[in-house]
């Protein structure tokens, strides 16, 4: 009985000693063990999977294409997916600011650097626009207008009634500023912006509508 106790006792002996050396080898590759299965691949697939998982969510409500795009995808079309989207809102983006510098010239207008570019009526009119809080812009699509209206001549008339230099319709309508209004430049050019600012609030956005529908 004593010598087969011994033998069993041998085989125990010997699988410790294995089982020692394996851990004793796991350990000369890494003083943590816990490392090994950070860094396993098939963890490192599944965190990134998590990761794309994750950003995906994050643009899945704005992404207009991402449901449809990336249904029961992998995680590299869901990150093509993600990068496309990315890649919209910048375009978007550089769109939204090609606007924001167009709009701040709406109708294209040839911008004067001061008044001095001007003479008669057209350096009063410029004169007044700035008095009035507007810039050389706004003015650059008053000089536009008026010109198209009545070539800046304070006594200009059409048939319909239409008068002076803003072609008051009727002129008498001018009489709110001054008595003077039949010849009177600055009359007529206080009250054309005043009708102006009320109904358009700038003179880009008059000439904006009488380029569009040919009359303010």
């Amino acid at each position: 009985m004593l010598p087969l106790l011994t033998r069993h006792a041998s085989r125990i002996a010997a699988v410790l000693v294995l089982a020692l050396g394996g851990v004793i080898a796991v350990l000369a590759i890494t003083d943590d063990a816990s490392d090994l299965d950070e860094r396993h691949p098939s963890r490192a697939a599944a965190e990134a999977q998590a990761e794309a998982e994750e950003a995906a969510e994050e643009f899945r409500n704005e992404h207009v294409d991402y449901i449809a795009e990336t249904a029961g995808a992998d995680v590299t079309v869901k990150a093509e997916a993600v990068g496309d989207y990315a890649q919209d809102k910048a375009e978007g983006l550089d769109d939204a600011a090609e606007e924001a510098a167009m709009n701040t010239n709406p109708t294209s207008v040839d911008i004067p650097s001061s008044c001095d570019e001007f003479s008669g009526n057209r350096a009063t009119g410029c004169a007044i626009t700035l008095e009035w809080g507007f810039d050389l812009e706004q003015f650059g699509c008053l000089e536009k207008l008026w010109t198209k209206e009545s070539g800046w001549n304070e006594l200009a008339a059409n048939p319909r009634g239409a008068y002076g230099i803003p072609q008051a319709y009727p002129g008498s309508k001018m009489a709110s500023e001054a008595d003077d209004w039949e010849t009177n430049p600055v009359t007529q050019i206080r009250w054309g912006l005043g009708y102006i600012q009320g109904k358009y609030d700038t003179p880009c956005a008059a000439w904006a509508q009488s380029e569009a529908e040919d009359f303010y």
